[in-house]
């Protein structure tokens, strides 16, 4: 076997080091940061207490609903709060869009239906709240999530509201 001569140069670069993952504290004090907070809370409590609860009907789409905007806010916050936006196929590179997109019509529309849902249910349980009623009453808890929903469709508002006045600023980043 023959012997091959030491090279004569550097080896070549390796790929390039992507940065430590550090939270974005300017993200994480943002309206949007704040706002994306309050979402994840009273989201969770809305999906919370509708799972605690017996439900059936209308209010699985509500729970399902509820879930899907959790799962995605919880996502565009975490990607955000690292700033790994830039990781996301096709929408990292329109991310004030996406987040436009999400709390406009993902968490408005769906929150609000969620709300009027469990609204109604809470409507159609409202004769267990007389006293004297000795059976189990779901009209608290029906009443708690829709409450919780308005809340955090208002929230998605908001946020939504925000993303729409940086994007017609010509801002194009969430901060």
């Amino acid at each position: 076997m023959a012997r091959t001569a030491p090279p004569s140069g550097p080896p070549p670069p390796g790929p390039p080091a992507r940065g430590s993952l550090s939270l974005h504290r300017t993200y994480l004090r943002s309206p949007l940061g704040l706002l994306r907070l309050g979402q994840l809370a009273l989201g969770a409590a809305f999906w919370v207490t509708v799972a605690a609860h017996k439900y059936e009907g209308a209010a699985h789409f509500a729970l399902f609903a509820a879930v899907l905007i959790w799962l995605l806010t919880l996502a565009l916050f975490g990607l955000s709060l690292l700033g790994r936006w830039e990781l996301v196929p096709w929408l990292g590179s329109r991310w004030l869009l996406t987040n436009l997109v999400h709390d406009l019509a993902l968490g408005v529309g769906l929150y609000a239906a969620a709300t009027g849902i469990m609204g109604h249910k809470a409507g159609q349980r409202s004769y267990c709240n007389l006293p004297g009623y000795s059976q189990h009453c779901l009209y608290g808890a029906y009443l708690s999530a829709s409450i919780c929903g308005g809340i955090t469709a208002c929230l998605y508002l908001f946020s939504g509201l925000y993303c729409l006045s940086r994007r017609c600023r010509d801002q194009r980043d969430i901060i």
